[in-house]
C-alpha cells in the first residue's frame, strides 16, 4: 500500500529587521511585541533627568529614538506591522532590509557593560580609530571630544543612528586610511559601526 506524501516541515528562516515606530511609541510597541511572543530588542540607555521642582529622576529611554528591532521570518511581517505604534519597517523602498544578527547581538550583549551611553547625532566623517580595550575592543570608527572627555561615536548605518560612549584617549589606536577625512559609503544592507570625527589627534592643532 503506497503512503501518503507527506510535505517535510521547513521552518522559516528569521532575520532582524528595524522598525520605526511613533514618537515616544518605542516602550509600549516593545511590550506589545513581547506579549505576542515575538522576539524584540529595545536598547535602552540610563539617565538623570532634574525635573522644575529640583528632584533628580533615574529614567531609562530609547538608544534609538522611534526604532525597535524585531527578529522574524517573512511570512510574520503583517503579523508585526499590525501592532499599534509601528509605522513601518525599514527598508529600501521594496522590501525590508535585514540586519546581520552579529551586530544586534554585540548591541544586546555589551550595551549594558558599558558607561555613560548616550545619543549622538549621525556621524560619518573622522579619522578612523581602532578601540583596543573594553567590551566594544576591535570595533573601528572616530573619537570625538566633548567638553573635557573623549566620547567613542557608535553609528548603526541600517538606520543612520549613532550613540556615544565615554572613552580614555589611551584605549584606542589610530587606523591609517588612504582617503582621511573622506565619507564613508553607505551599506544599506548592513549595521556598521564606526567612530566619529576625532580631536584626540587635532589638540594641539
Amino acid at each position: 500500500m503506497e503512503q501518503a506524501y507527506q510535505t517535510p516541515n521547513v521552518s522559516c528562516p528569521q532575520n532582524w529587521f528595524a522598525l520605526y515606530t511613533s514618537p515616544r511609541h518605542e516602550k509600549c510597541v516593545a511590550a506589545h511585541l513581547e506579549s505576542r511572543s515575538i522576539d524584540c530588542f529595545l536598547p535602552l540607555y540610563r539617565t538623570v533627568r532634574r525635573w522644575k521642582n529640583g528632584c533628580k529622576v533615574p529614567l531609562a529611554l530609547p538608544l534609538f529614538p522611534s526604532y525597535v528591532f524585531v527578529n522574524i521570518s517573512r511570512q510574520e511581517r503583517i503579523r508585526v506591522l499590525q501592532v499599534p505604534g509601528i509605522v513601518s519597517m525599514v527598508g529600501n523602498g521594496l522590501e525590508p532590509i535585514p540586519i546581520p544578527a552579529s551586530d544586534i547581538e554585540l548591541l544586546r550583549e555589551r550595551i549594558d557593560r558599558l558607561q555613560n551611553v548616550e545619543p549622538h547625532p549621525y556621524l560619518v566623517l573622522g579619522d578612523h580609530v581602532r578601540i583596543t580595550v573594553g567590551p566594544l575592543a576591535g570595533l573601528e570608527g572616530i573619537l570625538v571630544r566633548k567638553k573635557n572627555e573623549f566620547r567613542i561615536v557608535i553609528t548603526v548605518e541600517a538606520i543612520m543612528k549613532s550613540f556615544s560612549i565615554e572613552a580614555d584617549a589611551d584605549t584606542v589606536e589610530p587606523i591609517r586610511t588612504s582617503a582621511p577625512n573622506q565619507q564613508m559609503p553607505s551599506l544599506a544592507r548592513d549595521v556598521r559601526y564606526s567612530v566619529v570625527q576625532s580631536l584626540r589627534f587635532r589638540a594641539h592643532a
